[in-house]
């Protein structure tokens, strides 16, 4: 057991794509936990759905636990190009083993039900006058720079729902608040490196610190990416370390798919799990209309330019005239 989880500790740090903002493509969070800081853009509708199983066995309670879920991602981009309101829901069945007693139970419900807003308040990206390529040199333009881990930055705020019994927050009450900033830094045109910090639960007797460093690489063929992210909870109720990494194929324009892998580094409890899903989004997004007759957007024309070349076409006309004439 020991020797798999050093392989897929030596796996997870496999490179890693995540794109930005509205785009000519999908721009998916699967299959990692890190959320991007760029909205979905505007009058897009996203879901991001999959399928999870997790082997989970703790050293000091004795237990044993097998685990078997979907979750769902719902992003709408709400009318901003820099604001989506999204949902995201995890819905488990959990069949636990207790050794100690030989005994066994099934607990079913909700391990994640939040509704939020997320808005992009820096986009070091925003002036393409700043950001336009380099025609003449390949280089320039893929080598590494510093201006490039200025990160675009969105802030999130949302509830947490609780509803019923729920086996996996018994003294939860039924809804609590959570706040987040996410960060995204360009290294490269391939390479992306996302930040969560993240403060969950809030009003209820176990605040959970929440942080994900994720770090994303695109291939030469822009259809495969990679990613590797680490992920740290701090709670009284519970507290570890993840690591996850994934591989997902771009089948269109609109529609992802993913599979991804992860492990935690503890045995209070240890964790494996295996992930996969697709992505699609419904694509109601429209260019802002230019409007020609706007004088920000009719292109200056220099003093002096026209009537030189008035002169000059009468000068030629006149030259042809002459040789006529002789």
């Amino acid at each position: 057991m020991a020797s798999s989880k050093h392989l897929l500790l030596l796996i997870l740090f496999l490179p890693v794509m995540l794109t930005a903002q509205y785009t000519d493509v999908i721009n998916s969070n699967r299959p990692g936990q890190s959320v991007s800081a760029y909205a979905v853009g505007k009058n897009v509708v996203q879901a991001e759905w999959g399928l999870l199983y997790e082997q989970r066995d703790h050293a000091v309670l004795n237990t044993e636990s097998k685990i078997i879920g979907t979750d769902l991602s719902l992003r709408y981009g709400l009318l901003l190009e820099t604001l989506e309101i999204n949902y995201e829901g995890t819905f488990i069945s959990q069949d636990i083993t207790f050794l100690n007693f030989g005994t066994s139970e099934r607990r079913t419900d909700f391990s994640r039900s939040r509704l939020g807003l997320k808005y992009l308040v820096y986009d070091p990206f925003k002036n393409p006058e700043a950001n336009k390529p380099n025609l003449y040199s390949w280089r320039a333009n893929n080598k590494f720079q510093f201006k490039n881990l200025l990160p675009a930055i969105s802030v999130y705020g949302g509830a947490t729902f609780t509803l019923g019994e729920n086996p996996f927050f018994i003294e939860d009450p039924t809804l609590s608040y959570r706040v987040m900033v996410a960060t995204q830094s360009r290294i490269t045109p391939r390479w992306v490196l996302i930040t969560n910090i993240a403060y969950d639960r809030i009003s209820t007797d176990f605040p959970e610190l929440n942080y994900i460093i994720s770090l994303s690489h695109a291939f030469r063929n822009p259809k495969w990416s990679v990613f590797a992210e680490h992920q740290g909870i701090d709670s009284d109720r519970y507290s570890d370390a993840l690591f996850r990494s994934g591989i997902a194929h771009l089948f269109s324009p609109n529609f992802q798919a993913d599979v991804g892998i992860g492990v935690s580094i503890k045995n209070t409890p240890s964790r494996y799990f295996i992930n996969g899903g697709i992505s699609y989004r419904l694509d109601f997004h429209k260019d802002p209309a230019v409007k020609i007759d706007d004088p920000k957007n009719t292109p200056k024309i220099k003093k002096g330019s026209m009537k030189a070349k008035r002169k000059k076409k009468k000068g030629k006309k006149k030259k042809k005239k002459d040789e006529i004439d002789f």
